[in-house]
């Protein structure tokens, strides 16, 4: 499979809330570092974050732009509510065995209302 395939069914996967879906793309021992965050170790702590995220807020990937090469794909993704970031995914074997997310915290925790916290 393609990389620009994967990221494309990540997508709808991630539309849908869809967290079965998406854990089937990831490696078990995957990485997931969104950078505004700590890094995530195994697909148990990634299902745990995209399970608390669905719950506080509905959130929406637009895909600008997929760009691959080699066993990389890169995701230029926006938002509905003007949130844009970047996604970098390393896929062998057709799974996800890293993936590092750039977008901006504070941008994000304002538009969907949600708490901002304390320094």
């Amino acid at each position: 499979m393609h990389l620009k395939e994967i990221i494309i069914k990540w997508v709808e996967a991630f539309n849908k809330v869809d967290i079965d879906g998406l854990m089937n793309l990831y490696d078990d021992e995957a990485i997931n570092h969104q950078v505004a965050n700590e890094p995530l170790i195994g697909k148990v702590a990634i299902k745990q974050m995209f399970e608390q995220e669905f719950a506080q807020t509905k959130m929406v990937c637009i895909i600008e732009n997929i760009f691959e090469e080699n066993d990389w794909a890169i995701l230029e993704w926006k938002d509905p509510l003007g949130l844009r970031g970047c996604g970098f995914f390393q896929i062998k074997n057709d799974k996800i065995i890293f993936q590092r997310g750039y977008w901006d915290k504070l941008s994000f925790l304002r538009l969907h209302r949600l708490p901002i916290p304390e320094k």
